[in-house]
């Protein structure tokens, strides 16, 4: 079973080699692995393999893979699935084998990309699962961890999620604080459709029928319709009339977000999937002279 999407997604080496290259040098720092010099043979090998303790969704598998290949030469690393597949308690998701040092000395940072990403993965497919039949598509935001934006959407995308804006500069999306100093909702609207190019999406946030009337009016590519009921929300759907792409966000949760799915929105935009997901629990166990 795979929980992403059909088309596959796929991470840029040179970002997951940065990425990878930092954790480590921020883990051994300037001595490298000192217990692993203190207490093993520098020629000692062992095998080593990822279980996971609990169900999920696996994602990270890569940035686990470059720790491997990061640390030092000779170690091979060989997984047993790929991201985005289901996985029970006790299955292998991978192993790697080779020198001993380097392989406790690359652990940490291949589990912490692995624990995290799965987490997000699992934690996002959850929440598909709870609108599946509605027609709704569960996206992140840019609540991310600084510095991890990109693996965290990718880990939604490997989820079967779909993302939102990477960054302030791919799509302009005027919120509540843009309307207060711009003086409006059609204002900030028409002053963006002025500076914008033709490729570039407008989205306006609005928490009323009549903001949303002002956002439709001005030509808004796509609607946010903040914290609202799902009363409001399906009346806002039926009042748009498919004018524009309409979103639902803030507080939404795994218990209500079906609730919100059935509303007839398009797009439902929660940063639970991100920041409030919690590490999926895999392990890594040594087997002595792999």
């Amino acid at each position: 079973m795979r929980a992403s999407a059909p088309h596959k997604a796929e991470l840029s080496r040179p970002l997951v080699d940065r990425a990878v290259r930092g954790a480590l040098e921020e883990d051994l720092g300037l001595a490298g692995d000192i217990t692993s010099q203190a207490t093993l043979p520098a020629d000692a090998t062992a095998r080593a393999v990822f279980r996971a303790r609990e169900p999920g969704v696996v994602c990270g598998l890569e940035l686990a893979a470059a720790a491997f290949r990061l640390i030092g030469p000779g170690l091979e690393f060989r997984a047993s699935i790929a991201d985005g597949e289901a996985v029970t308690p006790g299955q292998t998701i991978a192993a790697v084998a080779g020198n001993a040092r380097l392989i406790l000395g690359a652990e940490r940072t291949a589990l912490n990309f692995l624990n995290h990403l799965s987490g997000i993965a699992t934690a996002t497919h959850r929440f598909v699962e709870a609108v599946e039949g509605t027609g709704a598509r569960i996206t992140c935001t840019r609540k991310t961890t600084p510095g991890l934006r990109a693996f965290e959407k990718y880990a939604v995308r490997v989820g079967g999620g779909v993302n939102h804006r990477y960054g302030l500069d791919d799509a302009i999306l005027i919120k509540d604080n843009h309307i207060a100093v711009a003086g409006g909702v059609a204002a900030a609207v028409e002053a963006a459709r002025a500076f914008a190019g033709h490729l570039t999406a407008i989205e306006v946030e609005v928490t009323s029928l009549d903001e949303l009337d002002a956002a439709l009016g001005a030509g808004a590519t796509a609607v946010l319709l903040d914290n609202m009921s799902p009363d409001e929300l399906r009346a806002a759907v039926k009042h748009a009339g498919g004018a524009a792409r309409l979103e639902a966000s803030g507080g939404v949760t795994l218990e209500t977000v079906r609730a919100v799915a059935e509303t007839g929105v398009e797009f439902i935009s929660t940063s639970a999937i991100t920041l409030g997901a919690p590490p999926l629990d895999i392990g890594l166990d040594i087997e002595i002279g792999g």
